[in-house]
Formats: structure tokens, sequence, C-alpha cells
């Protein structure tokens, strides 16, 4: 961590974003909900996804891009496949509602999936996988984007980043989280790279005519880099067409970036599914199978000794408990933003770290 970094204690945080949210006309529960997710994002160290959004989230909400009061309802579908449409809201407002759906479809029936369209970003997907796993279930999480991926070779993006997140309860020490985008990676860590004037490695993404570059700022006016190549371009097109194409969504082009058209709505589509797993064995017996899997993995030998063999979603954890007790570090400009947007809001930035 930088020496420069300031480090805020998470309850300090998420009491001033919450403050900062509920100025945009947001009910008080979905302010502070808000808060919470983007302060947990970053109790994780997935900072890409984190406070650094909420700049542009509350300009979005102020213009009202994003509804601050979205009424989210059912539009189509029968049985355990439903499709809400989320009015405009905040992601993480339509997000939550589209997951509390779909766990009480699993609950009923031991699997449900919920569309979502006329979405938001919603962050880290992972937030919505994890909500089914403190339930006892499985959450399956995706999104699309507008397209920001080039094919390999090519000089215009054909798809977006479409992040995946799956979550499975361990009934343990942790969950197994698996969150990933299919960019070599997020967006939001060229942002971090460039607030921080850091470069980037040249296989992150490419400039605007599709070659590849060092320069974050660059980067990010360009187009991003499929994970795996053709693997991860094969997945994105499958999660547009699931999260966009059969719910009746936007998709493909269609899609409208916040940082690129800040005053429109991003008309984004969500695709959630949810299965119950002790329909099939005993909370007990997936306990102890789930235990045998990852000690199996931990076991698992490393070529140089001094390494660890790490399980998705270990990581999370431990970064959560060290920044729980030590403050979140945001990064000078970071920092400056906020408290700009607080004295613009009337909204005292917490000045005090980790306590």
């Amino acid at each position: 961590m930088s020496g420069s970094n300031r480090s805020i204690s998470a309850a300090n945080l998420q009491d001033f974003l919450g403050k900062l949210f509920s100025t945009s006309g947001m009910p008080l529960a979905d302010a502070n909900f808000c808060a919470k997710a983007l302060v947990q994002t970053n109790l994780w160290g997935i900072d890409s996804h984190g406070v650094l959004r909420a700049p542009i989230y509350l300009q979005r909400l102020h213009s009202r891009a994003m509804n601050p009061t979205p009424a989210v309802k059912k539009v189509r579908g029968s049985g355990v496949l439903e499709v809400l449409d989320g009015d405009d809201g905040a992601g993480f407002v339509v997000g939550r509602a589209a997951m509390n759906r779909a766990i009480e479809l699993a609950q009923q029936f031991s699997m449900g999936a919920v569309g979502v369209i006329r979405s938001n970003h919603f962050g880290a997907a992972g937030l919505f996988a994890r909500m089914a796993v403190e339930q006892g279930l499985i959450g399956l999480v995706m999104t699309s984007v507008m397209p920001n991926i080039v094919a390999p070779g090519g000089s215009r993006p054909i798809t977006g980043n479409n992040p995946i997140a799956i979550g499975i309860p361990t009934f343990g020490g942790f969950p197994f989280v698996l969150d990933i985008s299919l960019s070599n990676v997020a967006g939001g860590k060229l942002l971090l790279a460039s607030k921080k004037g850091e470069q980037i490695p040249l296989d992150w993404a490419t400039d605007r005519n599709g070659r590849p570059t060092s320069d974050p700022d660059e980067a990010f006016a360009g187009f991003l880099l499929p994970l795996g190549a053709h693997k991860g371009l094969g997945l994105s097109y499958v999660v547009d067409i699931l999260s966009g194409l059969i719910t009746g969504g936007v998709f493909q082009h269609s899609l409208k970036s916040m940082y690129k058209y800040p005053d429109d709505p991003s008309l984004t589509s969500h695709f959630m599914i949810v299965i119950n797993p002790l329909a099939l064995m005993s909370q007990d017996e997936m306990q102890a199978r789930m235990a045998e899997f990852q000690q199996t993995i931990k076991a698992s030998p490393m070529w140089d000794e001094t390494q660890e063999m790490l399980l998705p979603g270990e990581l999370e954890h431990r970064t959560m408990q060290h920044r729980l007790e030590n403050g979140i570090p945001l990064p000078p400009a970071l920092v400056a933003d906020l408290q700009k947007l607080g004295e613009e809001h009337g909204v005292a930035f917490p000045l005090t770290a980790a306590g």
C-alpha cells in the first residue's frame, strides 16, 4: 500500500456514502444499501468496483440518468423463470430485487432464474452471488456491458467484458466465490491505475485503434482484450444472449456506457440463477463434501514452496479481515474527488482512519 494512501474505516466510509446517496432523493434504506455494497467491495480488495465508482453513480442519480426511486416489476415469464423491469434504477437496488426474487423461487422450487432489463451498472457481480450464499444457496450472476472488447486481432469492439460470478456455500469459514469479468482485467482497474499514476501491462487493453497500450488513459478511451483470447470472447457472447437477448432487453451496441453517456440510462441487463443444493443433500453432507473438496485443493503442492494454493473467495476473506482492522486504503486522487463531492452536497468527509 502506498504511503500516500489514506486509510478510512469501513464504518465511517459507509456512513459518508450513505448520506451522499440520500442527497439524490434515494430512500435512506436504498442509499445505505448502495453505500454498504461499495464499501463491502473495497473490503474484499476489489477496489476497481468499490468507492471508486461513487462519483459517477452519484452524478447519474442527480441527473436522473439513474432513477433514485424505481418501481421494479415483473414483465414476463412463469414458473421458475421471470424477467423484471428495473425502471432505470441504480444497479445495486435493481440487482438486489432480482436476486431476492431468484432466492424466493429457489426456496420454493429448488431453482430460480430471474432476468433483468432496464437496469444500470451494479458493481461487482459477486455481491449478488453472495446474497444467495448467505441463504445456503448457490448463486450464478451475470451482467451485460456495452461492447468494450476487441476480438484478437480486431480493431473495433465486438462484445462487452460481461462479468460472471458464482457463489457456493461451504457452511464453513468463507464461501467459494468466483467473480470474474471476461476481459483480461476489469475497466475499473484502468481507472485505478490512472488515479495512481501507474502504467498497465500491454495485454490488458488497446488504444482507440486496437493497438496494445501501457497508458491507462489511452486504454480507457480504447478497448479491453478478452480473457483467454477466443475462450473469453465466446463466453462473453453467451452472457449477452442470456442477459439481454432472451430477456427482451437490449444487447450489443444498444447498451450505453455510463462514462461515455453519463446523462442517459445504461439499459443494462442482468441474469441470475439460484440453486438450492439442500434439495439434493443435507447441510451436514454438503459441508463435509465441500470441506473435502477444499482440502484437496489446499493440499496441492506448489513448485515454489513459499507460495500457497488459494481458493476462490479466500483472498477476499483475508483482505476483508485486514481492512476491517486497518481501514480501507484510498489513493489521494480518489480522496480529493470524494471530499469535493462531500463539499458540494453538504456531507463531511471522514478524516479519521480505522479504529
